[in-house]
Parts: structure tokens; sequence; C-alpha cells
């Protein structure tokens, strides 16, 4: 029997129209679907429902994979496509696989020689990354900092340290309520020179972007308290870097 394709489908960023952000192959595709993964079943039926896809809830089909899954249910949840069927796979919120654990279903989908396709739509990191005017050429993303005070500054440091010697941006993420305390960790621990940028509510009408010196964001005003974030950070000494790798790349393409 021939086998069903895992589509990795982008959702929303926040409030805005799906056909504003999702072109309209990755929303056929969508409409496609009866049967799906997601990692919140409420912002799923949320989402496919503000797509405008006229099937009815209840015929739609969910199963839950969310950070509290267990390894043995995996193959309980890709059965539909070893018969044959399609199935789309969701994330909270923008693009699946990256920060969530959608992950594990895409390995085991490959182990198990299913086709995988990740579709076209909003993806925060990337999209905060080019606006930020830092090293697109070099750049490494590290998922959430830990909670814990002292080692989060521990981990600032380390990675200020990492972009003063190999001129890569960093980019990380926080959960909302803690973004503030974040900042305020990066402004009280990194050197007055580094850049930061913090790009918010990415693809809404309240997007905001701003990339700083640390000792600039010391006098400004910001409150990022339950808005969503994507942190990165820099050093300008290290755009020497990134024009030899600019060059070098134009030269292999």
């Amino acid at each position: 029997m021939k086998k069903g394709k895992l589509y990795l489908i982008p959702t929303l960023l926040g409030e805005t129209t799906a056909d504003s952000v999702l072109p309209k192959a990755t929303l056929d595709i969508i409409f496609g679907l009866d049967h799906f993964i997601v990692e919140n079943l409420r912002s799923a039926r949320r989402f496919l429902s503000k797509t405008g896809n006229s099937k009815l809830i209840d015929e739609i089909h969910f199963e839950l994979h969310d950070k509290h899954y267990q390894a043995s249910d995996l193959n309980e949840l890709l059965k539909p496509l070893l018969q044959g069927i399609d199935m789309g796979l969701m994330s909270e919120a923008g693009t699946p696989c990256v920060a969530d654990p959608g992950g594990a279903v895409v390995a085991l989908a490959h182990q198990m020689g299913i086709q995988v396709v990740p579709l076209t739509g909003p993806n925060a990191i990337l999209l905060a990354l080019m606006a930020s005017g830092f090293n697109g050429q070099a750049f490494s993303f590290h998922g959430y900092l830990p909670i814990q005070s002292k080692d989060r500054i521990n981990s600032l440091k380390m990675l200020e340290k990492r972009t003063l010697s190999a001129g890569e941006t960093q980019i990380f993420i926080e959960t909302p309520f803690r973004n503030n305390a974040l900042i305020e960790s990066i402004l009280q621990h990194c050197l007055p020179e580094t850049l930061l940028c913090v790009a918010a509510e990415i693809s809404t009408k309240h997007e905001k972007i701003i990339s700083k010196r640390v000792k600039d964001w010391q006098s400004i005003s910001y409150d990022y308290h339950k808005k969503p974030c994507v942190f990165l950070l820099w050093h300008e000494s290290d755009l020497s870097t990134q024009k030899k790798q600019a060059r070098k790349h134009s030269r292999l393409v």
C-alpha cells in the first residue's frame, strides 16, 4: 500500500489573517487534509478556522503531540500515514519542528520511509534574523535559555563570547512572561558595544523589531511582557567577518 505524506504546516505567529502570510499553495494543501498531529488542540482548531477551511471541525481528526509525549505513542500517531492517508503536523505557533516536539514525529516518519513535505509559511527565527542587520552568513539558534538567573547569565556570557570569537549571530527565545527579565539580564551582564535585537510580534500589525547596542538599550523604555519575541546577539566588530563570508559565497555561486 502506498504511504501517505506528512506535511509540515506553518501556523500563524499572532493575530493576523492566514492569507496575508500563507501562500495559496499551502492553504490548498491544508484544505485537503482531514488528519492532523498538533501540539495544542485549541490553537489548531482556531488556526484551521482562520484559514477559511470549509470542513466542519467535527469531521477533522486531531492527534495530540506535545512536550509530554511518550516515545511509545509515536507509532500510533503515524498509523494513518501507513494506511495511505496524508497528515499535517502543526506547531502551536509558526514553523513546526523548531523548538517544539514535532521533530520526534518527523524523525520516525523518515525511519518508516514516509515522505516529509515542509510547507512555506512564517518562521519567526529567520524573519528576525533577516530584519536584525546581524550576520546572516553564520548564526546559531539556542532555543530557550535556562530559567534560573545564575544559569541564564552564564549562558548569555557564553553566547556573547561566541559571537565575539566566531562572528556568529546568536539567536534565542523566551517564555513571553519572562521577556523583560531576560532583557534586564542582557543589559546588566553583556558588554556595552554588543548588539541586541528584539523582534516582537513578528508578522502582526503590532510587529516591532529594534536593533541597538546594549548601552543604547539602557536609555530606552521597553515592555515586552507576554509578547512573543525572538532575541539576537551580535557584535559589530564582526562585520568584517560577515563581509568575507559574503564574498566567499558569491565566488561559489
